[in-house]
């Protein structure tokens, strides 16, 4: 079967941080998991690269906005080798058959009659790319922006007719109940839709403001850039070349990769919701298009309790985690102690917690134990392979995409295995056959747990499933050290 799964594009005005290394790592287990399963994956990821917020950090650094998207965009690409990702595609908005695919987009819903031209005022945050109404405000500033001014807009610009599709999308969620993840995610956009749309506006003055595709037939103006952007989980499929152009001439090796992966599966945080659940389904439906498949969406890290902020200096970015305690142990925390859709706190204390518990004294020790009695008795063993159901209750987690509860089904195994350790003492017996009787079974725990992580730590289980696949398991290096040897050796 194909799969297809998106995470949001983020804006490149600043360096990646943990928020969207969870995010982009939770959408890189739920693709590996359906690489598992034995479907085609393609995963896409990218960059949003214009917009007001890009072309004033430009502007305040002193370079063209192209350059200076260039040198960010390198570094969210590079999350791809430091994260450990499976990514099969990377997107920006500044790349050319994504400005033709937006364009295309625009002439869609142009055609369909939901695009006008109209003067408006309005307050607008540059930090949310978003209009602000009143209601919207706390003490006049933006919540997730307070530092930041709200601009006052005054201008003549398209609008999109997102108050037409207020039936169908409250018919969309009504038809599929599992359309937004978490229910309570689901319960918040009905409620904002059920309450009436308002028409906004998707394109700015390019006297003003020049940083964005132009719109079809009119160089006086640019896209707004959440239309632009949004229309990346197309594009990325090669939409509209075979929607538009007709199929491909004989010989022409193409694949149409939109009619093979769309609809699909997007992840978000909560502070999109408004614009991948209602926002961008609308313009799939005003664009005759089908709607996506689903949408997840995540909750936010704090940091000791605070929210992450660049004004209050605690923003962590995954590569301090990762030159620290390794690229897998940063995943196992990322997705084990920070819940998949409730907010969540991140501190280095908790952080050495469980790699000390779960992964030091935990996984690795008992791989290390384990492997040990096999060599230092020479026994054989003749393991089966593992399935998607060796462990029970794992796969039930995983597509509820209960992350945390599907690795505690592991660790749950990990423990009892311990146990059965501690309890048989095989390395205070002499029959070679009772140490096997006790170690075989544990050893078998091990591969099963090794071919179930892998979504999860790919690099780890690569090793045990190597290690503890062989007819004579041997000791191999320690997989998790202790964090004192960990700093020693650096």
């Amino acid at each position: 079967m194909k799969f297809y799964i998106t995470t949001t594009l983020p804006y490149v005005n600043a360096d990646p941080h943990i928020g969207f290394a969870a995010e982009i790592i939770k959408a890189d287990v739920i693709a590996r998991w359906h690489a598992l399963l034995g479907d085609e994956v393609f995963f896409n990821t990218g960059t949003d690269e214009h917009g007001q917020k890009i072309y004033e950090k430009a502007i305040e650094a002193g370079i063209d906005p192209q350059t200076y998207c260039d040198e960010y965009a390198a570094k969210f690409h590079g999350l791809k080798e430091l994260l450990n990702l499976s990514v099969t595609n990377f997107i920006r908005t500044t790349d050319e058959k994504h400005i033709q695919a937006a364009q295309a987009f625009w002439k869609l819903c142009e055609t369909n009659g939901d695009i006008y031209k109209k003067n408006y005022k309005v307050k607008y945050c540059v930090g949310c790319e978003l209009e602000k109404t009143d209601s919207e405000l706390v003490n006049g500033c933006c919540p997730l922006h307070p530092n930041k001014p709200l601009e006052i807009i005054d201008e003549e610009n398209y609008f999109f007719k997102f108050s037409k599709y207020q039936k169908p999308l409250l018919e969309l969620y009504k038809s599929n109940r599992e359309f937004v993840k978490p229910d309570w995610r689901m319960n918040e956009i009905k409620s904002f839709v059920e309450r009436g749309l308002e028409d906004f506006s998707i394109s700015r003055l390019a006297s003003k403001m020049p940083w964005g595709i132009p719109v079809p037939q009119d160089n006086q103006q640019v896209m707004y850039v959440w239309f632009d952007a949004l229309v990346n989980y197309i594009s990325c499929l090669g939409w509209p070349a075979f929607a538009l152009q007709g199929k491909a001439t004989a010989g022409e090796a193409r694949r149409d990769l939109f009619k093979e992966f769309w609809p699909g599966l997007q992840v978000c945080g909560k502070d999109n919701l408004r614009q991948q659940t209602a926002m961008w389904q609308a313009m799939l439906m005003s664009a005759g298009l089908p709607n996506s498949k689903q949408v997840l969406v995540f909750g936010f890290i704090s940091i000791n309790g605070q929210k992450m902020s660049k004004s209050t200096g605690n923003v962590i970015n995954p590569t301090e985690l990762i030159n620290k305690y390794g690229v897998d142990a940063t995943r196992y925390f990322l997705l084990k102690e920070i819940k998949p859709f409730a907010d969540s706190d991140f501190s280095f204390e908790k952080m050495e917690t469980l790699y000390t518990a779960d992964l030091a004294n935990g996984l690795g020790n008992l791989a290390a134990r384990v492997s040990t009695l096999l060599e230092k008795n020479s026994l054989e063993t003749k393991l089966d392979k593992p399935t998607i159901n060796s462990i029970s209750g794992f796969a039930e987690k995983m597509n509820q995409y209960a992350f945390d509860e599907a690795l505690a089904v592991l660790w749950a195994k990990v423990t009892a295995s311990d146990v059965m350790l501690t309890e048989k003492k095989p390395w205070k017996m002499e029959d070679k056959a009772e140490i096997k009787k006790v170690l075989e079974p544990i050893a078998q725990n091990i591969l099963n747990i090794a071919f179930l992580l892998e979504p999860f730590m790919p690099t780890t289980a690569q090793k045990l499933q190597k290690q503890f696949s062989e007819p004579q398991i041997k000791k191999g290096k320690s997989l998790f050290p202790r964090l004192v040897a960990l700093e020693a050796a650096k």
